[in-house]
């Protein structure tokens, strides 16, 4: 079905997982101004049919083939097209009648499809940031060449985003990632030895999916986030700072070379920055919870203990190497999380298969598309013999 006239249409990649359904949550209050034009899951595909039937899309990819038959049977009596597999999400970004792709897949998955979609001049909404991780030169630089637009949904860059739009003669002097420090903040490693996979996915502030809620915990998500804010802001890495700021309110900063600080604050709320990137460069009324100075009367920050949590250290390394480094890194957190949450390894053996993995991993000073694709193949098979 094409969109009406005015109305922006989106693909959602990932439709299904937090990002997906508060995007959709978002499309539903603005309905006069958005249509979801297309809806993908990797194995949920009960909420993806509940979705379908709601939204009316006019495709629907569900990348596991095994469930392909129940989305077909389910929703044979709509006029929805049905998909499945890999393949089918890099062949549905390129469609004319989609306007913008929201990028809400996990982890190295989202590489491929936000490719095809930046070479089909997609506006991308990214709220994927091992994209960026794994191959920011050729995703900025490919953007870049085709004319388009970027446009952060991580709640940190969408703030840094917000800070400097208006900006763009005056250069940055210093990007300030805030992080909430996680649950575990202030514990020692011996504490850390004992936690649990429960206590490790309850985060402070945040509603997230697992891997994420994960990657908070160990800091590993404040890593990626420097390596994603390097290549979306063109800074270099000295000029980005991490800051731990447990109350969540100021989402990041940024600081200009007269030494004035921006800063971007509100309740940690997800639907806000998604809210941002759909609508851009205008920002839409909502009914979003408001924040409230008094609730808060103190806002605190302090510097990130990195050797405690060495993950962020270790994102450092891997971006100042460069090359392949970072899509190694990437692979073995996404392998080491996982069997984390099988409850195969210990919390803190998550940084020891990461190290281990960029230690043995060759090394490709300059990579391109197919070197990525074989290092992250390479280092999830050897991720996982370290583990064994």
């Amino acid at each position: 079905m094409s969109g009406e006239l005015n109305k922006k249409r989106i693909a959602i990649l990932g439709s299904t997982g937090s990002i997906g359904t508060q995007a959709l949550e978002v499309i539903a209050l603005h309905q006069d101004l958005f249509e979801v034009e297309t809806l993908s899951a990797q194995n949920n595909w009960e909420l993806l049919v509940e979705q379908a039937i709601k939204f009316k899309p006019n495709v629907v990819v569900i990348v596991n083939d095994d469930h392909y038959l129940q989305v077909q049977d389910a929703l044979d009596p709509y006029d929805i097209k049905v998909y499945s597999g890999a393949n089918a999400l890099e062949s549905i970004v390129q469609m004319e009648d989609v306007d913008l792709v929201l990028t809400a897949l996990v982890g190295y998955s989202g590489l491929k499809p936000t490719i095809k979609a930046i070479e089909a001049g997609k506006d991308i909404a990214l709220a994927n940031k091992e994209t960026l991780v794994v191959a920011g030169q050729l995703i900025t630089s490919l953007a870049a060449q085709n004319r388009v637009n970027i446009l952060p949904v991580d709640s940190e860059h969408s703030a840094i985003f917000q800070c400097i739009v208006g900006e763009h003669i005056n250069p940055i002097e210093k990007i300030i990632l805030t992080a909430s420090g996680g649950p575990f903040r202030g514990m020692t490693r011996q504490e850390l030895s004992l936690v649990t996979k429960q206590q490790a996915l309850k985060h402070p502030n945040w509603e997230m999916g697992a891997k994420i809620t994960i990657d908070s915990a160990t800091l590993m998500n404040k890593g990626l986030e420097v390596i994603e804010a390097k290549w979306l802001f063109g800074t270099s890495l000295e000029q980005i700072e991490v800051v731990v700021h447990p109350q969540s309110i100021i989402h990041s900063m940024v600081q200009f070379q007269d030494g004035s600080i921006k800063a971007q604050m509100g309740l940690p709320d997800m639907k806000l920055p998604i809210q941002y990137a759909f609508g851009f460069p205008k920002r839409l009324q909502n009914n979003f919870p408001r924040f409230d100075f008094t609730a808060f009367p103190q806002l605190t920050f302090e510097q990130p203990d990195t050797e405690t949590f060495r993950k962020l250290q270790l994102a450092y390394h891997a971006i100042e190497r460069g090359g392949n480094h970072p899509c190694i890194l990437n692979a073995a957190n996404e392998i080491a999380v996982s069997e984390f949450l099988a409850d195969r390894i210990g919390f803190l053996q998550i940084s020891d298969v990461i190290e281990e993995c960029l230690v043995k991993v060759d090394y490709i000073r300059e990579p391109i598309l197919e070197d990525f694709i074989e290092t992250d193949q390479l280092t999830r098979v050897k991720a996982k013999e370290i583990i064994r």
